[in-house]
């Protein structure tokens, strides 16, 4: 099985998911160049309860779905063949966060995992940690730059190691740069503290234009050059208030943008980076500047792609209040007092996780302690454990530089005490919207929960309780923005009151209201919607028809248009078939994937819908892919798409991908 992929592939927004255990193998050859190497696993998550093996022997495990870790395989392998295999379950455990939610908890290894091989001597998992001190003191006009970065020596012998950091800019010339030596023992790990020359007039990171910086470090040992790592960074300052709202950059900046669950059609949580990419983007082109990430922290290339396209982020712990469900409890805290301690301790872990893992990110703006915990009891538990994650986050990223800890969905009382003030920032949900002045910087984190409504919807915003004027959310100078729920159609557990409450369907196609927005605030006029007619062939399109990796991080988005004899799109629904007639590839459901009339509804499946369809195609294999779209009676179209990389796709040879029907919801 390649992946990305999740234990409940074909999947479709139903309301149930697989729930147990799930073994993974991979045969991986060890050259003989890695000897003397330390080598390692590095996963970017495995829901949710992990070990991992090595030819036969236990290397590590790992509790919590939502974070990435590292596993050091050094001494389990040898030269030639191995295996690795990785034994998961994502059942439901009191102990683990989180224990409740609207959204599904499928289990696997559903983000990327990574061999990496390196020198005993070298920068640690996500070691590097990059501040621009003196930036917001100078106004932006300029700034020196502290790189502190964790060097890991699994020598049997002390080093004396010399660090050279480079600041890059988006050109690749170095703008400053700084070198230091320290001792470091056998089997030790110590820390850098570099601080660089100022970095005269750097370009600023804003959403308008979000210019990216590098941190370079070589790492040398007297002998040469043993270790490079690269962290990608921004120059940008901000500040929350609670009666002037954000500023970025020493300018007022009012945030308008959409939570953000992270599963797709078919994939499931199994999502490519490539797709990740996407979604960020779907958000960008509509005109609006941030994203809410619910309710967990999200893929590397996740918050990769919102530094890269400028899109604020609001990166969330996986403290979700809850509202019970097929998997979970009514609550999101355990009743049970003997899980109580080491719930406390996972969620700490997973935030210190995240923090470490995302810290480097321009775009994110806050560290969100979780979501509607006064949901979760019982209450003075939560108070405790609300208090003791903010005061970890400030000890973790710590001002002047630092983020805030925010507490997501605080507008209702925890035991008669109002959480927002347990954190620096309050985000305020559904009927909370409406509150007054709180005296604490905040903003309305979620607005506009519409439910069931099906593609295509009405070209409306969905504003629910927000307060609006004159068709716009107020903005009374104390708040600081407002964020939509949602952007996407999400699976959940909660069932189909939930699903449909995007401006953009489970496919990514994009509902009437997405277009409002998309005119609103980016200015770009909606498309004229297509209507009834007599369907007389299809179209089919491409995100891309280049694939430049087979290892899972890419994908294409296809889709299907029923149009007429003159090529215009009609809102006729028919069934649609989608094959990859030659080369290599598949979709969530093997070789072929078909879409169906829903009939006026939509239920958990595969549809068509207002005369479109849509699905993401990936491949494992490089060759060249030929995906045709059929309906009886109707002209077929295809594409074709160059995937590169290895192993090649050999004709006769290959197995093709196995085909997955879908049985439904």
């Amino acid at each position: 099985m390649g992946l990305p992929h999740s234990f409940s592939l074909p999947y479709f927004m139903a309301q149930t998911f697989y729930a147990g255990y799930g073994w993974y193998r991979k045969h991986f050859a060890v050259p003989a160049s890695w000897s003397g190497k330390s080598v390692f696993l590095e996963f970017q998550a495995a829901f949710q309860q992990a070990q991992i093996y090595v030819n036969g022997k236990q290397v590590g495990q790992h509790i919590g779905g939502y974070n990435g870790f590292s596993i050091d395989i050094t001494s389990a392998i040898s030269v030639g063949d191995n295996v690795v295999a990785v034994r998961l379950n994502n059942n439901w455990n009191a102990q683990i966060p989180p224990i409740s939610g609207d959204h599904t908890f499928q289990g696997g290894l559903y983000r990327d995992v990574f061999a990496v091989i390196t020198d005993p001597l070298h920068v640690a998992w996500y070691g590097t940690w990059v501040t621009t001190p003196t930036l917001a003191t100078n106004s932006g006009s300029s700034s020196t730059v502290e790189v502190k970065t964790e060097v890991q020596n699994s020598r049997s012998a002390a080093v004396n190691a010399t660090l050279k950091t480079d600041i890059v800019d988006n050109t690749g010339k170095v703008v400053t740069t700084i070198s230091s030596q320290q001792q470091i023992a056998a089997g030790a790990t110590v820390t850098f503290d570099q601080t660089t020359p100022a970095v005269a007039s750097p370009s600023l990171w804003h959403p308008d234009h979000p210019t990216m910086y590098r941190a370079l470090s070589y790492l040398s040992d007297g002998q040469g050059n043993v270790d490079t790592f690269t962290t990608p960074f921004g120059f940008r300052w901000f500040s929350w208030s609670g009666s002037q709202g954000f500023s970025l950059n020493g300018s007022h900046y009012w945030i308008q943008g959409a939570n953000v669950h992270q599963d797709h059609a078919g994939w499931g949580a199994g999502v490519t980076d490539s797709a990740h990419y996407r979604d960020v983007k779907m958000v960008k082109d509509a005109g609006l500047n941030f994203i809410r990430g619910s309710h967990y922290p999200k893929a590397p290339a996740f918050a990769d792609a919102c530094d890269q396209l400028g899109v604020l982020l609001w990166s969330e712990n996986c403290f979700w209040g809850g509202l019970g469900g097929t998997w979970g409890s009514s609550g999101g805290y355990p009743s049970n007092s003997a899980d109580q301690a080491a719930f406390d301790t996972n969620i700490l872990a997973s935030l210190t996780d995240m923090i470490r893992i995302h810290r480097n990110h321009p775009s994110i703006i806050a560290w969100s302690m979780g979501n509607e915990d006064f949901f979760a009891g019982p209450a003075a538990n939560v108070i405790a454990l609300l208090k003791k994650e903010v005061a970890l986050t400030h000890q973790l990223d710590p001002a002047p530089t630092g983020r805030p800890a925010a507490i997501g969905g605080a507008q209702s009382a925890i035991g008669g005490t109002q959480p927002g003030p347990l954190g620096d920032l309050a985000g305020y949900n559904g009927d909370g919207t409406g509150y007054d002045n709180p005296g604490i910087p905040n903003m309305v984190s979620e607005y506009g929960s519409n439910t069931n409504v099906i593609r295509p919807g009405s070209y409306d915003p969905g504003w629910g309780n927000l307060t609006v004027t004159n068709n716009m959310p107020a903005q009374p100078a104390w708040r600081s923005g407002a964020s939509k729920w949602c952007m996407f159609d999400y699976g959940s557990q909660m069932g189909t009151t939930y699903i449909h409450t995007g401006i953009v369907d489970y496919f990514r196609i994009p509902k009437r209201s997405y277009y409002w927005y998309r005119n609103t605030y980016a200015k770009i006029a909606p498309p004229t919607w297509p209507t009834s007619g007599t369907p007389a062939g299809l179209k089919l399109t491409s995100s891309t028809t280049t694939l430049s990796a087979v290892d899972g991080t890419q994908d294409a988005w296809l889709l299907v248009t029923v149009v007429d004899s003159a090529g215009n799109p009609v809102s006729n629904n028919v069934k649609v078939t989608l094959t990859v007639t030659s080369g290599p590839g598949e979709f969530p459901t093997g070789p072929s994937i078909t879409f169906t009339p829903s009939g006026g509804g939509l239920a958990s499946d595969i549809a068509i819908l207002d005369g479109q369809a849509a699905i993401e195609f990936r491949t494992y294999y490089s060759g060249t892919s030929v995906i045709t779209a059929s309906a009886s009676g109707l002209t077929s179209s295809s594409v074709t798409i160059t995937s590169q990389g290895s192993p090649a796709f050999v004709q006769g040879q290959t197995p093709p991908a196995d085909s997955r029907p879908y049985s439904g919801p």
